[in-house]
């Protein structure tokens, strides 16, 4: 079979949100969750090498030009679902002509690793600031703590468990105070 006739997986995907569902934003903390959801797509269309370099070093470039045209379908395929999956403020950042997927992948890592430290800072007073009374109910605000807690972890400012306990008991509404008591007594906590 020659090289024109054959057929690249990452052509047959129509749908990207079908497996990218987390949006990308400048406001959230959702990047290691879109990048391990991104990747493991990539890798099952057989297109990672067009968002990072291989181990091995730089792929193979393309030598004919069925190659090349096949090579620029799949990247441009790829950079179609960088787009599809950030938020249009985000799409507005990153969009550059003539930009392959890998330098497109390239900015979005260097926009949400650069601000790495002042996400940690401002993770980390939101987390200390939660409280009970700020949310619906127990199970929003345990919801909250463990959001808050992974975000830290993905910053590389992790929280320890018993700290995230200590801090789910003192942001106890009174209703629970009993409760708080009997876990701050626990050794060890919970």
């Amino acid at each position: 079979m020659s090289k024109k006739n054959q057929y690249h997986p990452a052509l047959a995907v129509t749908q990207i949100r079908n497996h990218v569902t987390v949006t990308l934003g400048m406001d959230n903390d959702q990047y290691p969750l879109w990048v391990a959801l991104f990747m493991n797509h990539a890798k099952s269309t057989r297109v990672l090498h067009h968002i990072i370099t291989p181990n091995s070093g730089k792929p193979a470039p393309p030598v004919t030009d069925d190659e090349k045209e096949l090579w620029e379908t799949v990247d441009a395929m790829v950079l179609q679902w960088i787009y599809a999956t950030v938020s249009t403020e985000l799409l507005e950042t990153i969009v550059e002509s003539d930009s392959t997927a890998m330098e497109c992948w390239r900015r979005i890592e260097d926009i949400f690793q650069d601000n790495q430290h002042s996400r940690a800072v401002t993770l980390e007073q939101e987390f200390s600031a939660t409280s009970m009374a700020d949310l619906a109910s127990i199970s929003a605000y345990c919801q909250r703590l463990k959001s808050l807690s992974d975000q830290l972890k993905n910053v590389g400012a992790p929280v320890t468990n018993n700290r995230l306990v200590l801090q789910l008991v003192s942001g106890l509404t009174s209703a629970y105070q009993n409760v708080g008591t009997i876990i701050r007594q626990k050794e060890p906590l919970p």
